[in-house]
């Protein structure tokens, strides 16, 4: 490891699990000083114990000021800087548009969206107290391409793409880069909603430490790997293969509303 690696400090959100923990592990082996906030500490708590001036969990919730503004407050006492900040924690429900409520949304919202919001408000004074540091907004395709029975949550992806892009406008001219995270679909717990094929999932640890071994990156659009990139490309390009593989989605959708009619 280098020194630059070893001195450098990154906010993790949504650390406990899945691709984030991915990252986490990965963000630990390469050298880094990780603030792992989460509501939930069951797999971040050891890593904590065993290397306490290495990880640090903070348990909190994105959704509430004072959690975030207190956490980062500490990540600043205690370490001094905030290099890196990777927003990664969301939630993923799964129904159609008419079954969602304006409260379900609302609520996808305010850990998607302003989560991210909360977090980028606490670090970027520091980030640009400095003139340095870098920003990730990990994203997903379905905010580009869409997905039956994810309105709400392509919505918030689709946000914060437009909004990683006018923010990294507005920090051009400073050393303060904003990017936007694609992980490839993993078979992360609220992904096995959607109920893909096995063959279409990636292990979300595998995606969560391509993903960390690109934190350093002031890309305007990091993704995880070539596949990802392809995939994504050809999907914007041939909308109807999206239509074609979201397609039992609907029909079982209408399926069930006809039922639900008789």
């Amino acid at each position: 490891m280098t020194e630059f690696e070893t001195s450098r400090v990154v906010v993790l959100t949504g650390a406990n699990e899945g691709i984030g923990y991915g990252m986490l592990t990965t963000l630990l082996e390469d050298g880094y000083r990780v603030a792992a906030l989460d509501v939930d500490g069951e797999h971040v708590r050891p890593l904590q114990e065993a290397s306490p001036d290495r990880v640090r969990f903070y348990d909190c919730d994105v959704t509430v000021d004072g959690d975030v503004e207190t956490a980062i407050a500490d990540v600043l006492d205690r370490w001094g800087a905030v290099d890196i900040l990777v927003n990664n924690a969301a939630i993923l429900d799964f129904g159609f548009f008419e079954e969602q409520t304006l409260a379900d949304t609302k609520r996808t919202f305010e850990v998607n969206y302003f989560g991210y919001l909360r977090t980028i408000r606490a670090v970027l004074p520091h980030m640009l107290a400095r003139n340095e540091g870098r920003i990730h907004n990990v994203s997903s395709g379905v905010g580009l391409v869409g997905n039956p029975g994810l309105t709400g949550y392509a919505s918030t992806k689709g946000a914060i793409e437009s909004f990683t892009r006018s923010l990294r406008l507005e920090l051009q001219h400073t050393n303060v880069s904003c990017s936007v995270m694609h992980p490839r679909l993993a078979k992360t717990r609220s992904a096995t909603a959607l109920d893909y094929p096995a063959s279409a999932m990636s292990d979300p640890t595998d995606v969560g430490r391509k993903l960390a071994r690109q934190v350093e990156s002031t890309d305007r659009v990091v993704m995880a790997d070539w596949f990802t990139r392809v995939g994504l490309a050809v999907a914007r390009l041939f909308p109807y293969l999206v239509k074609r593989g979201t397609e039992r989605f609907v029909v079982e959708h209408e399926s069930r509303t006809r039922e639900r009619a008789r």
